[in-house]
């Protein structure tokens, strides 16, 4: 199990990849890690990621209540914990506002799983969550539903939530669903996403469900 120094190092670091990746603009956006079961590191409000440091980390129990830190968390701190309240597997979470990815979700359109590894990866289509306003308990209640067997939902006319077995995996699903999400953009323009065989999104769901329940949690 990682300590409280691994978690805030590897929440900074998935920060500023997020920020570099361009999946964010100025503090948009948020990233999070579970130490153990019960306590979350998450990113401050309102600090740019480009001068964010370790002291800036907040550390919060899963109801919410600051134990160590002393800035104030991210305002998307509820989105996250019922994230981590629904999933035990989940030791990552990443919030952010890649291009493509909105451009689905201000359209309120489901991402397909035009290419078969994303099946693995994500578990199939990415979809997209009734709009509920930013920061509220509301858009939490809403959201982490659709994580139940994915690794990324859009948020209507925001963003898109990405959840990991680590803070580095959910940063990476969501750089896979930011990739994907181009590709698919590019598809429609072609004309049209052609849907993988059933057989396929199957057996791939299959191993995405495999590990998601097997692996995860040995992390």
């Amino acid at each position: 199990m990682r300590t409280l120094d691994q978690i805030k190092v590897a929440v900074l670091a998935a920060s500023k990849t997020m920020y570099a990746r361009g999946l964010v603009e100025g503090t948009a956006g948020n990233v999070s890690g579970r130490v153990g079961q019960d306590r979350v590191v998450v990113t401050p409000s309102s600090v740019g990621y480009e001068e964010m440091t370790l002291d800036d980390l907040v550390l919060v129990d899963l109801d919410g209540k600051t134990i160590e830190g002393s800035r104030s968390p991210t305002s998307e701190k509820a989105l996250h914990l019922e994230c981590y309240r629904a999933y035990p597997e989940v030791s990552g979470v990443v919030h952010c506002h890649a291009t493509y990815a909105s451009m689905f979700a201000a359209a309120h359109k489901p991402i397909p799983a035009g290419i078969d590894e994303f099946v693995i990866y994500i578990g199939g289509d990415v979809p997209c969550a009734e709009y509920r306003q930013s920061g509220s308990d509301d858009l939490a209640t809403e959201l982490a539903p659709h994580l139940q067997n994915r690794s990324a939902a859009l948020m209507a006319n925001h963003g898109m939530v990405c959840v990991g077995s680590s803070v580095e995996d959910a940063l990476n699903s969501a750089l896979i669903v930011e990739h994907n999400a181009e590709i698919m953009w590019g598809a429609e323009l072609l004309g049209g996403v052609v849907a993988l065989p059933e057989k396929a999104v199957t057996d791939f769901r299959n191993i995405y469900d495999y590990v998601r329940s097997e692996i995860w949690a040995t992390r």
